[in-house]
């Protein structure tokens, strides 16, 4: 696809057969990469489990390379899928975000925040 960011990427840092990892454009930490598998989809569950498979391969080392270079205090990973989930572009990618101590008041929900109200779970009923 000619139009996607993702089909021609440039300044790759990792990759595989099936997969690469880049830098975020828009980082939200030091460090923000992108493990994006080289096959035009749009959702994680469209990928084959070999793909998805060459993708985690890349987390893990992405995740060595951070260390050494950032060293940070923990990381999030994230995968948007579909436009209510807040996927901007249709080739399925995975967030890798360094995190570090003191990057945010209060950090403890982690990726529950993607819904602010339900961040603190703490105070809410159980199930």
């Amino acid at each position: 696809m000619t139009d996607c960011p993702f089909c021609n990427p440039d300044e790759i840092l990792l990759e595989n057969d099936l997969a690469f990892a880049k830098d975020d454009l828009y980082p939200v930490s030091p460090g923000h990469l992108l493990v994006i598998p080289r096959r035009h989809v749009a959702s994680w569950f469209d990928l084959t489990p070999a793909e998805q498979t060459a993708v985690l391969a890349l987390v893990n080392q992405a995740k060595d390379l951070l260390d050494e270079t950032y060293a940070p205090d923990g990381y999030n990973l994230g995968i948007n899928c579909g436009e209510a989930a807040g996927q901007t572009v249709m080739h399925v990618h995975l967030h890798l975000i360094p995190r570090y101590i003191g990057d945010v008041p209060n950090p403890r929900g982690g990726i529950r925040a993607v819904i602010a109200a339900k961040q603190d779970y703490t105070n809410q009923t159980r199930r």
